[in-house]
């Protein structure tokens, strides 16, 4: 793939909207003791595939297939080393990018102190500065040509000319001899060479797009250039994102209150000790399990059991998660100290059992929805219109991706889960499936649906597992899971994912009753005098009006 970029963390889902039927039920409750059995099974599981995942690590720790990426380590165990990205960020580069993001920290807060009106301003000029020392005049060069060409172009205030002319921008980066031509205004030899450069020119044309798109949406003027550079050069958005829409950031970098709400810094200061925390403990697993170079040796994955295989598949999208909650996490605490608000991190794929809420960059799906998928699928009700909107979606991610064979699969897969979600909706709102679902109790409802998110968490799986590993592994394991496992491991897995989904559901039950609590019932009478009302011959109290009133 062409961009340099692993593909899960920036592969997007659209967001769907779903009918009421389809919603139906959230605030069933199951009985105590039931989620107490669908609990301990899962807990159960887990350990059983993690010490699977640990026997095979151990015993083939030495194995020759495993030398590129099974290196020494601590604790005198070798260690996981077969993903660049974790590494690049957490070990091999990690003093470069700490510098960099506490350089912006530290002339961030002296430019608040001082000049809080331009501390924007103050953004800039050192996001510029590093991205010159990095990368070179010529690749800054090269960025401000296109931020100046979309910038023109958006002052036609003509929404699919900017659309169009971004998308080819971004096309630019994507096939020869375009992207040579382009490489070569990097300077220097450094190793993160390649992925800077795709990763900075990429973010590029999309905030240039979004720059572009709401300037078309501004009745009165245009938006000046100098907000487009401030825009796109904040540093730690720059190179690995995650972007926010421009009418966000122009609001939130510009706003004059800058005073924190009650135990901001607490907040911010606990939630970075609990990444590093998670990067600790990650690493600590990479010298136990080897859950990422397993899955490269195809011969020894066609001896493992059915439990290692199924596990391994399972892992792989945790991590990934992980990966991508820890690294966007790092980068939106340092821009929580410059008073904004970023995007939120992924929903991790254990809390997931829909096509519609999967989607590992909360701000490519947001870019996405905004621009894409909201404003061609309106209100989401139409089926025609659903799938022109999650078309056109997946084949703008498609070319921020960069054309491939497994991108077109994963893209293809996704798009057909989302829209079947739809399709699935729609017919059971239908006669008579809606008349059998408002016939029995909210439980059992609950427990049906499950049974069919079962089958929808291993599809998720499965297509999702194309952008992490190959699509040798994941025939591997859907023949092992379908068939040569079946009937014993295919019911074992899937009764172990129905307890998950329901686990799954009652955190967003619990979640659903903070969030819109049910109305208490009414009080009940004070005696039977006041419920029967006084006899028809007893004098008529005057009425009070202050009472009356109170009342």
């Amino acid at each position: 793939m062409q961009s340099g970029f692993q593909p899960a963390r920036q592969i997007e889902r659209s967001r769907f909207k779903p009918p009421k039927l389809f919603v139906m039920g959230i605030k069933a409750a199951l009985p105590k003791y039931e989620l107490y059995f669908y609990n301990t099974v899962l807990c159960l599981a887990m350990f059983w595939a993690a010490s699977w995942i640990f026997e095979v690590s151990s015993s083939n720790a030495n194995r020759k297939a495993f030398k590129a990426s099974v290196k020494p380590g601590y604790f005198g165990r070798k260690m996981d080393t077969a993903d660049f990205e974790w590494m690049m960020w957490f070990s091999t580069f990690r003093e470069h990018i700490l510098f960099a993001l506490s350089g912006h920290v530290l002339f961030a807060k002296i430019g608040t102190m001082l000049a809080p009106q331009y501390r924007s301003l103050v953004y800039m000029v050192y996001g510029l500065l590093a991205v010159w020392t990095s990368m070179g005049w010529t690749y800054v060069s090269l960025m401000l040509s296109h931020c100046i060409l979309l910038y023109s172009i958006s002052l036609v205030k003509i929404r699919w000319l900017c659309f169009v002319a971004g998308l080819c921008t971004l096309a630019t980066f994507k096939c020869e001899p375009f992207v040579s031509w382009q490489a070569g205004f990097v300077e220097g030899d450094f190793e993160l060479r390649h992925v800077l450069f795709y990763g900075g020119c990429g973010f590029t044309i999309m905030r240039c797009m979004s720059f572009a798109l709401e300037n078309c949406e501004r009745k009165d003027g245009n938006y000046s250039i100098l907000e487009l550079l401030k825009y796109n050069f904040y540093l730690p958005f720059f190179y690995f994102g995650p972007i926010m829409t421009f009418d966000k950031f122009y609001g939130q970098v510009n706003k004059s209150d800058l005073t924190r709400k009650e135990r901001e810094m607490w907040n911010i200061s606990l939630q970075g000790l609990i990444h590093l925390g998670v990067i600790v403990t990650v690493d600590v697993l990479f010298h136990f399990m080897y859950f990422l170079t397993i899955p490269t040796d195809i011969k020894l994955l066609k001896h493992l059991s059915d439990w290692a295989l199924v596990g391994l598949a399972y892992i792989n999208l945790v991590y990934d998660w992980v990966k991508a909650a820890v690294m966007f996490g790092v980068i939106n605490t340092v821009s929580r100290l410059d008073h904004l608000d970023p995007p939120k991190p992924p929903k991790c794929i254990t809390m997931l059992y829909v096509f519609s809420e999967t989607h590992f960059d909360r701000g490519i799906n947001e870019w996405l929805c905004k621009y894409v998928y909201d404003y061609l699928g309106g209100k989401h009700d139409s089926v025609v219109e659903e799938l022109v909107a999650t078309l056109c979606t997946y084949g703008v991610t498609i070319l921020w991706l960069g054309p491939c064979e497994v991108v077109l699969f994963w893209a293809f897969f996704n798009c057909f889960g989302l829209n079947f979600e739809l399709w699935t909706a729609k017919v059971f709102s239908m006669e008579p499936f809606a008349s059998f679902e408002m016939a029995m109790s909210e439980a059992m409802s609950r427990r049906i649906r499950a049974i069919f998110n079962t089958f929808n968490f291993w599809c998720i799986v499965l297509y999702n597992l194309m952008a992490l590993n190959s699509l040798g592994f994941v025939k591997l394991v859907a023949k092992r899971l379908l068939l040569k496992g079946f009937p014993i491991t295919t019911v074992v897995v899937m009764f172990v994912t129905y307890c998950l989904v329901q686990v799954i559901k009652e955190r967003e039950r619990t979640q659903a009753l903070i969030d819109d609590p049910d109305p208490l019932p009414p009080a009940p009478p004070l005696n039977a005098a006041t419920a029967t009302g006084p006899p028809a011959d007893a004098p008529q109290a005057v009425a009070d009006p202050s009472k009356e009133k109170a009342e």
